[in-house]
């Protein structure tokens, strides 16, 4: 029996990503008054999803040997992309943070990280439960 599956992989690494996110976003709040700041944004969805893979629909055809492989299967490459947030406003500092959006951001994120955490448990709750029960 496996005990680290696909879940729980995908679990930890969402835990790690929403970790990540959440400091960027602080990162974002902290330097909401600094002239010229640009806020930033962390995305992983897409490239958790492709580890996933489960129908094999989001693959990635690599036929060339000068190919990337970029996520396609597993969870060893994978890799959040941060980038510089495209729907900023730009205030007449060139700051683009809205405080107020991060702050919605960051409370969604928490919920999201808590839920990823909790299911997490239950997971290993139940590994534990299986290898305490007898037959």
């Amino acid at each position: 029996m496996k005990i680290e599956d696909k879940t729980m992989q995908a679990l930890a690494a969402s835990i790690n990503f929403r970790q990540m996110r959440q400091e960027l976003i602080t990162s974002n709040i902290a330097n909401a008054e600094t002239p010229g700041y640009k806020a930033k944004r962390i995305g992983f969805e897409e490239a958790l999803s492709r580890a996933l893979d489960v129908d094999g629909n989001e693959s990635l055809n690599v036929e060339d040997g000068r190919h990337f492989d970029v996520g396609s299967g597993g969870f060893n490459n994978l890799q959040p992309e941060v980038f510089e947030d495209p729907n900023g406003v730009v205030s007449e500092d060139g700051n683009t943070v809205d405080r107020d959006a991060e702050m919605s951001l960051m409370a969604k994120n928490k919920i999201l990280y808590d839920a990823s955490v909790q299911l997490l448990n239950k997971k290993l709750g139940l590994l534990k439960y299986a290898i305490g029960s007898e037959r």
